[in-house]
């Protein structure tokens, strides 16, 4: 579990999050939502413990991030958007820094690389972005930590890595692990996320489970618009529409189109769910 109290943070003359308060479960694969520059690449590095918070705090079993304990560092590992490719094979970086996470799955890894059709022998520096994103990504779920954090972990892959790319973060989940995924790319893996967590620099805007949102909000096409929507955009057949689910209506979520809906009506979304 990961708990977050009245976290701030800022670089210098820019804050960039404020009073930040949030519970991440075990056993969920979380939606990290928000328009750019909100700071969502910043909380991953506080959750990792690659930034220390200005005020506030954040426990991740009982320890903090910042500290640094062995303990602590073991259990969670963390892919940013951009990496340094060493120049040695994929097997031997896995093998080399496998050995500090004691749960590391060799032959999950192999698995992985099978599955995204990389060869382990071949020299990170010598792949192509995608192929370096895939291998990392393999490693890092083959670790089998208690916290994962991926940061725009689809950039970079092709149709078919996508679809692999689900199927291996999927499978990797489990009752007794959180795992954190941040994007722009909503389509490529929205089906993944439950619960969904909207940012802005001023605080959370939504962190709710897909069954909560589903039953508040209600998505639908139609051909008019309709009076009471809280967000509504042109689409084939109609209107793509979302609004206040006042009769228990059942309808899939659309993470895109609640994304924008929450964007155009902060208050109101926020009155919304924590009613």
């Amino acid at each position: 579990m990961i708990k977050i109290s009245n976290l701030e943070f800022g670089y210098t003359r820019h804050a960039v999050l404020e009073g930040i308060d949030m519970q991440l479960d075990e056993g969920c694969i979380y939606g990290l939502l928000g328009e750019n520059g909100v700071g969502k690449t910043t909380l991953l590095k506080l959750i990792s413990g690659l930034l220390k918070a200005d005020r506030g705090e954040i426990e991740i079993g009982g320890l903090s991030p910042f500290s640094h304990s062995p303990l602590f560092l073991r259990n969670i590992y963390y892919v940013p958007e951009d990496f340094a490719a060493p120049e040695i094979p994929v097997e031997v970086f896995a093998k080399d820094y496998g050995v500090f996470y004691p749960h590391f799955d060799l032959a999950y890894f192999y698995e992985l690389m099978r599955l995204f059709g990389v060869s382990p022998s071949s020299k990170f520096n010598r792949l192509s972005y995608g192929q370096q994103k895939k291998s990392v990504i393999a490693f890092a779920l083959s670790l089998r930590t208690g916290v994962l954090l991926l940061d725009e972990p689809s950039n970079g892959l092709d149709i078919p890595s996508k679809s692999q790319l689900r199927r291996a973060i999927s499978e990797s989940s489990g009752p007794d692990r959180t795992i954190v995924v941040s994007t722009h790319q909503v389509r490529d893996l929205e089906n993944l996320f439950d619960p969904v967590i909207i940012l802005d620099n001023k605080g959370v805007l939504l962190n709710a489970s897909v069954g909560e949102i589903s039953e508040k909000l209600y998505f639908s096409v139609e051909k008019a618009m309709r009076p009471d929507a809280l967000y509504c955009e042109p689409a084939v057949g109609g209107y793509s529409q979302v609004s206040v689910n006042t009769d228990n209506s059942e309808s899939a979520v659309d993470i895109e189109m609640l994304f924008n809906a929450v964007l155009a009506n902060r208050d109101r979304i926020k009155s919304i769910f924590n009613r």
